[in-house]
Order: C-alpha cells, then structure tokens, then sequence
C-alpha cells in the first residue's frame, strides 16, 4: 500500500464514508505495520488540532482583543483541542465495533503506536505442573495434565498422578494419597505412596510425614504413608531421616526404615513396591494407545454420519503430503481435503510424532472448500494453544467476510468469537451493524498454554441460539437476535488456522494465524446436543 491510499483510507475512516473491502485493507495494514500506524495517529491529531483551529476562528471572541497566553479562554481552546483528538482517536474505535470487531488495548499516547500497554506482568498460582496421570480420580480438585497444580490439599483416590515442581523435582502419587505441594522445594504427606526423584539442582528438597521429615542429599527416596506409620525406602544417594522424638539419621541406598507407634525398625528397600517415572510413562503409553484406538473406531462410525461436512484427523502420512483427507464419507455437500500451507509437524495429543500441525509459523494454514449452504452448524477442534498474542487467533474463518458467511475464532483476552454476517448493506448511525458476534467468557489464560484443548461452538438456526463449549461443558450459550438470523449460511473458499489470502499488488495481510497447534477439526450440519458434544470429548480425550 502506497502512502497516498494509506492516508486516503484514514481520511475515509475519518469522515465516516469507508466501504467494507477497504477497511479490510486499512484493518490488514495497521495490524501488521507499525510505521502506518503511526501515520494513522498523527494524521487523526492534525485532522482534529485543524478542526478546533477553525472552530476557534469563527469564534466571535476572536473579533475582540488577542487573549494572552494565560488567559482561561486561550487555556479553554488548547484543552478543547487535546480533547477533540482524543474523541476522533476513537472513531476508528467505533467504526471497528460498527464492523463488530475488536482493537487491542494499545495506548495511543506511547512512544510507539505498536507497543501493546499493559498494567502489570501475567502471573500464575502454584508450585508444580501436573505432567501425567494414568487412570487418576481426583476427589476435591479436577486436575488435568499440563496444568499448574493450584496450591492447597490434594486427594487422589485412585490411579497414578505425576507431577515435576519448579525446583526439578519428579513425584510419582500412587492412590489412594492425601498429599499437600507447599513449595518447590517441599511437600506433605498425610497418606499415600509417594516416589520422589531429585536432581541436583534440587538437594536439600524435604518431605514431612506425621512421623518425621526427609530431607534428599541425592537422588532418589520413596515413601509410604497409612495412618500414623511411615516407610521411608532410600532408592539411590542418600538421605536425611528426621523421625519426630528421635535423633536425626542418615540412609543410604538400600536403606529402609518403618516407623508406627511401637518405635522404628530397619528394613530393606524395595523399589518393585512404588511406581518410577519410567514405568509410569510406560503405562501412559499403553493408556494412551488403547484411547486412540477406541476412538479410531468410534470416528469411523462419525465419517458415516450424513451430517458430518469435513473431518480432518491427521496423521504422519497425511502431514508429511501435506493434504489432508477429508473422513465425510457420506453426503453430497461434504468439504474438500485440506492443502497444508507453511504449517509445520507437531506431537499429537496423544503423543504421536508429526500427527498435528503448528500454525505459529507466519502464513500457516489449511486451505479447504465447503459447498451447499446450511441452517445450522456444529464446529469442532482439538487444539493446543501457545499464545494468545494476535488480535484475533484464528480456527476457521472464510476466505472474505460475505453475507451469510462465518468466522470462529479466539480474541485475544481468551474469549471465542463467532458470527455469521447478516447484511452488505446497514446504517451505522441507526445502530445497525452487518452481523452479531457471539462471545464465550474468557476461557483461556497462560495456565493452559500448550495443553490440548477441544473447543466446539454450535449454531442452532432452527432453535436460534448460539453454544459455546470447553472440553466438552458449556461456557455459555446467547439467543440469536431476530434482526441478525441468518439461516442460509454459506462457507466456499476457507481456511484452518488463519484468515483470507494477500491479493495482487497487495501483498500485506493481517496476522491471524494461531500461535498453537490442531489434531482434528470436525464440522457438522447439524446443532449436536451438549450431551453429544460431552461424550465426544470423553471418547476422543487422551
């Protein structure tokens, strides 16, 4: 884009007279160009400080003498000014909602338009990450793998939980285990069998039992806890035994010892009695595999559903040809196979190598074609989110922004968005706009970065209302506005992951791509029930 149309399409905004495809192409270079978004600033500060100009000439006052510079009217007109350029920095902002999109919270007085104002830095809560857990029930917290473990008491009552603190440290939990991760470098045991291995880094980390504390000098102990006995096993290294009421010992390799009521008594290590990471990642596997398999069955019987549009489940083979077939074996209206664009090989939820496709790469995508038009939609993805760090994270939008057709996508402060465009033709100043977007709360924070996520939202035209759902429960669902039904919903050119494609002569493109991966996506002409939906995610979660 030249200068010359860059400040053409600002004067536009300006005066209220862009049309559609040319905010489009104002939208795609302020989001990807700095220095145009300076230009944009200053020319709305030069517009605006000209207006108040003029205004002051025809100013009757001006006929009598010349204020001085610290005379209230003077001091009136340059705070006018300063406010008129703050209310026309806003009309871009309205011209925006009019279109229902969103801007980001950039501070239109920085130094540089591009820098992003923040408050205060992302934090979390916590001391460990949940790295696994083989048949697992949690019985006062719901824990799923990749999660920052939220402080407090934990209670598993049955299966296996692995979790690496910040400090390096691994423990394998084996249920029935009441536990408590107080630090990274410190953790209680009510009862339970506990493994702990410790690396360097990570000497001194201390385990407190009802009999006494452990305390690692190297590099591997383990612990069994019932009631008010306590075995401390010494698997590798050494440690240090502190029994409550008795002098503090040190335990070697080999080393055990039992203390109940009657006293302390030596026994022998044995490591066959406790889970170690290696078995336990063994078992993850073989869990693992079996889920995949299942729900390889299960989604053959999917691909037969009349409803089924496109089903795209990846594989080694169809990453590395870089077309993805579509599963939809039944119907005439089905979408094409998908063209892998720039998109990379990535682990699939279930641990298999170059099985996804990670969209971070600039320009990634997957290009497909959907045909027919429909009443209702069901949208479906498996995906594993790095960042929220785009104004809008794509998941399946259109090529353009045409009557009838849908965007789903995640903004940038967590929340899924989805529309489907109403009218080409609106009054603005009637309140009218081209569509309704149908906003989820904010479901996403840096406490799910990199964990698989599926992410369904349903349109129901016939019922008219919109559903948006996470890992298979709802997040809310809204009512379709009358005026803004759209019950022949078109999708044609599209694609995965990103939005529209760069024209001739206008190479710029606006960058939407999802900074994340995806496994499968699955698209439905039907509005599936929350009850499918929840059993869909119980059979096809890893």
């Amino acid at each position: 884009m030249t200068a010359g149309e860059l400040r053409s399409l600002i004067d536009d905004v300006l005066e209220g007279t862009i049309s559609e495809a040319d905010f489009l192409r104002l939208e795609a270079e302020l989001s990807v160009d700095p220095v145009s978004r300076r230009e944009y600033y200053e020319r709305v500060l030069l517009s605006t400080l000209l207006e108040a100009e003029a205004a002051t000439q025809r100013d009757p006052s001006r006929d009598r003498a010349p204020s001085t510079p610290d005379t209230p009217g003077r001091r009136w007109r340059l705070a006018f000014a300063v406010m008129a350029a703050v209310c026309a920095s806003l009309l871009l902002v309205i011209f925006w909602q009019w279109h229902g999109q969103d801007l980001p919270t950039a501070n239109p007085l920085a130094s540089d338009p591009g820098t992003i104002s923040t408050d205060k830095e992302q934090q979390s809560s916590g001391f460990a990450i949940l790295s696994g857990q083989a048949d697992a029930v949690w019985g006062n917290v719901a824990l799923s793998p990749g999660g920052i473990v939220p402080p407090g008491e934990l209670r598993l009552e049955r299966g296996l939980a692995q979790f690496e603190l910040f400090s390096g440290v691994t423990l394998v939990v084996e249920g029935e285990a009441q536990f408590s991760i107080l630090s990274p470098m410190e953790v209680s045991v009510t009862s339970g069998k506990i493994r702990a291995q410790v690396p360097e880094p990570a000497q001194g980390f201390r385990l407190l039992t009802r009999a006494g504390e452990v305390v690692d000098l190297g590099t591997e102990f383990a612990v069994n806890v019932s009631g008010d006995q306590s075995e401390v096993h010494v698997l590798d290294g050494e440690i240090e035994w502190n029994p409550t009421g008795l002098p503090t010992q040190r335990l070697k390799q080999g080393d055990a010892t039992r203390t109940n009521r009657l006293g302390q008594t030596s026994i022998i290590a044995d490591p066959k009695e406790f889970v170690g990471a290696l078995d336990f990642q063994r078992r993850i596997r073989n869990q693992q595999q079996t889920r995949l398999e299942e729900w390889q069955k299960r989604s053959e019987s999917i691909s037969s559903d009349g409803q089924l549009i496109a089903h795209y489940q990846l594989t080694p083979a169809s990453v590395a040809e870089r077309r993805l077939p579509n599963l939809s074996l039944q119907g005439d209206r089905h979408a094409s196979a998908g063209a892998v664009v720039a998109a990379a090989s990535a682990q699939n939820r279930w641990g298999e190598p170059a099985s996804a496709l990670d969209f971070s790469p600039a320009g990634s995508r997957v290009r497909l074609q959907v045909p027919g038009e429909y009443q209702n939609l069901t949208l479906i993805a498996w995906v594993r989110i790095n960042s929220l760090d785009r104004w809008y994270n794509s998941l399946f939008l259109t090529d353009g922004h045409e009557q009838g057709e849908p965007h789903w996508q995640i903004m940038d402060d967590g929340r899924l968005f989805f529309s489907v465009k109403k009218n080409d033709v609106w009054d603005a100043s009637k309140g009218e706009r081209d569509k309704h977007i149908f906003y989820s709360p904010p479901f996403w924070d840096s406490s799910l970065s990199g964990r698989w996520l599926m992410i369904a939202t349903v349109y129901d035209g016939e019922h008219r209302f919109v559903t948006h759902y996470l890992n298979g429960g709802v997040l809310n669902q809204e009512a379709i506005p009358e005026e803004y039904l759209v019950t022949s919903i078109r999708v044609g050119d599209a694609s995965l992951c990103n939005w529209g494609l760069p024209e001739r002569g206008q190479p710029r493109f606006a960058v939407r791509n999802l900074n994340g991966s995806m496994d499968e996506f699955m698209l439905f002409s039907a509005p599936l029930s929350a009850e499918v939906i929840r059993q869909l995610y119980e059979v096809s979660m890893p």
